[in-house]
């Protein structure tokens, strides 16, 4: 029997919770069901907030030194989670994932430098190196009839320039899917042979479905792979923590390495505050069983909704991810445009989703849909839904 109970609905508004009471500043009310920003409508693990908890107990909060428990835990949980052995010496602290590719981009290339992304991806990818005076480059992935994803890499080898980075998802965001060795293999030889350093977001690394292939870290696919890469990762997502930052970089190149870190360290973006080290002690120790139920319980709901709307919505087809709590619903049997989308899932049913476009031109006619909730609420989502969909 799972010890953790995920129907269970919890208040979150006036929590400052960007998902709840961030909702009328980005989509203009608040009377929406939330199914929107990355983070879980579960409680976070009493164990981790127990240890966060404890690490703020000392009567002085003075400067940190770093926890000497900290590396040996993300070591031990990629060795035993994802068969990637690293060495201490190669892990950073960084204060979340968007921030470390924000310090990569201005440390590793130069103001009107390219930087590649394959949109349809998750949007500070193009966004964080647009703001800080860089050209993104698309090399747009490739969408079959099912709407299903894969990397165009002969467009990759084709592309012009000389770009200085490329930005990876993987798992990818929003779309779930986990890549294959092979693919993350070739993408590698491609990026070597270009002088193009590719860093990796595995976010939803931990994030991986039951009977889904296992998550292939960009690093071990090969030496090429290895020499070219930043690898970013985090206990957060998977065990509902995003408000934490307990993110960190991994580089075993050595000049790489001292490139960016040195970097990281010279503007201090390198150093924990108060109970991030701990969370990410618990989580990596402790988390294994509560982790276990709760890709369980996310699994069954991905199951539900799509069981839902072959039956209620078939103009609307699940796009069934390989990891992580968002799902990707292509609407585009439903033949409406952009803004017509828009009015149906907000205005109408009265929900809260990202819609495609946002992660890319090549993401028109979808929507994303965050399950990480109780049953119930996923239910009342789809019914809404169905409801308005037969309305307008």
């Amino acid at each position: 029997m799972p010890t953790t109970n995920f129907d269970k609905i919890i208040s979150r508004r006036n929590t400052q919770s960007v998902k709840y009471d961030g909702m009328k500043e980005l989509f203009g009310a608040d009377d929406l069901l939330p199914l929107w920003v990355a983070d879980m409508d579960f409680e976070t693990p009493e164990f981790i907030r127990r240890e966060v908890l404890a690490a703020h107990a000392p009567q002085a909060w003075g400067y940190l030194k770093e926890d000497p428990r900290w590396r040996p835990s993300i070591v031990n949980w990629l060795a035993k989670s994802h068969d990637w052995k690293i060495q201490p010496e190669w892990l950073s602290f960084i204060p979340g994932i968007v921030k470390g590719i924000g310090m990569a981009v201005n440390i590793l290339t130069n103001p009107g430098d390219e930087i590649i992304i394959q949109p349809p991806v998750y949007h500070p990818f193009r966004l964080v190196p647009e703001h800080l005076g860089r050209k993104v480059v698309e090399n747009p992935l490739i969408m079959n009839d099912r709407g299903e994803l894969s990397m165009d890499l002969d467009g990759l080898e084709r592309l012009p320039g000389t770009p200085k980075l490329l930005i990876l998802s993987n798992p990818h965001n929003p779309a779930g899917k986990v890549w294959d060795r092979e693919t993350l293999r070739r993408l590698a030889e491609i990026c070597h042979r270009r002088n193009i350093i590719v860093i990796s977001d595995e976010i939803h690394s931990d994030m991986v479905l039951p009977g889904r292939s296992k998550h292939t870290p960009f690093h071990t696919v090969s030496q090429l792979a290895t020499d070219i890469s930043i690898t970013f990762g985090s206990p957060s997502k998977a065990f509902n923590m995003p408000a934490l930052a307990t993110s960190y970089a991994i580089v075993s190149d050595t000049e790489l390495r001292e490139r960016f870190f040195g970097g990281m360290e010279a503007l201090e973006f390198n150093s924990p505050s108060m109970g991030q080290e701990a969370a990410v002690i618990a989580a990596y120790t402790q988390g294994d069983k509560w982790l276990k139920e709760m890709l369980e319980y996310i699994d069954a709901n991905i199951r539900f909704v799509e069981e839902y709307c072959q039956k209620n919505i078939p103009e609307i087809r699940v796009i069934i991810p390989d990891a992580s709590f968002l799902v990707w619903l292509d609407c585009r049997g439903l033949k409406l445009n952009h803004s017509q989308l828009i009015e149906l899932f907000q205005d109408r049913a009265k929900l809260a989703l990202n819609d495609g476009e946002m992660f890319g031109r090549q993401g028109a006619g979808f929507m994303r849909l965050n399950v990480g909730a109780p049953r119930a609420i996923i239910e009342e989502a789809l019914k809404r839904l169905a409801t308005s969909i037969r309305q307008f």
